[in-house]
């Protein structure tokens, strides 16, 4: 997530998921450990179906990896990055602009944080450079996509990697949507705990970014109805 954080108040940063093995292989289920999490299982030929579970289990990690920014903040029960991406694709599924691939902001949406199930959400206080937080990212979806035939792995990867390099139109409305998406987030957090204005850093983060007509408008919207909630708050009696 874009903001700077501050102190953590003695909670710590979150548990980072264990990585699985590494990109060159793919696993094959042992039978006298038939529950055994598909991280620690030896390696055999990847594509095909055989990789499919392992792959589901490693992507459904998305569901259980809170988004970080949330919990430096102290937010109750935050979001996960599987909420947010879902969020994100039927923001790219309800976009009325014409000029855009709706299809590819949708597969753009599902797979831009999808590294994530390994990597964990790196946040910028975990003081982790950018060229190192997309090493490792690079790595794990290299790692996830070997699980899959070549034809999805490629289409996976490369998909990411239009986002990663912001290459296309469609790639640069996506990231517009990742970021109106975490201030309408951070505006029902505010309304949810009844603490209008707290969680004012994640909009500073991205002021100035949203340029698209549609996201603007709606930007705009999330503006509005917040500073009311704030001025509800300053002045109740009003």
């Amino acid at each position: 997530m874009n903001p700077e954080q501050p102190e953590l108040g003695g909670r710590g940063s979150p548990t980072r998921l264990r990585p699985g093995p590494p990109a060159d292989a793919s696993w094959q289920e042992e039978e006298e450990e038939p529950r055994s999490s598909p991280c620690c299982r030896r390696p055999m030929a990847a594509g095909g179906g055989v990789g499919l579970l392992p792959f589901l289990r490693l992507l459904g990690q998305l569901k259980r990896v809170p988004r970080t920014g949330w919990v430096y903040r102290n937010v109750a029960k935050p979001e996960s990055v599987s909420d947010h991406m879902y969020r994100m694709a039927m923001m790219a599924l309800v976009t009325e602009d014409k000029n855009l691939n709706k299809d590819r902001c949708i597969r753009l949406a599902l797979v831009h944080d999808m590294a994530e199930c390994i990597v964990g959400d790196i946040a910028p206080a975990d003081n982790i450079p950018k060229e190192e937080k997309h090493r490792r990212e690079e790595t794990a979806m290299q790692q996830l996509t070997h699980l899959l035939s070549e034809d999805l792995r490629k289409e996976i990867y490369e998909l990411w990697e239009e986002y990663e390099n912001q290459s296309t139109a469609e790639a640069k409305f996506v990231k517009q949507l990742d970021q109106c998406e975490m201030i309408l987030q951070a505006f029902e957090y505010e309304e949810l705990e009844k603490t209008p204005g707290r969680l004012q850093d994640f909009f500073d983060s991205t002021a100035g970014k949203f340029v698209h007509p549609e996201i603007l408008q709606l930007v705009s919207l999330i503006y509005r109805e917040r500073k009311k909630r704030i001025a509800a708050t300053s002045h109740p009696h009003s």
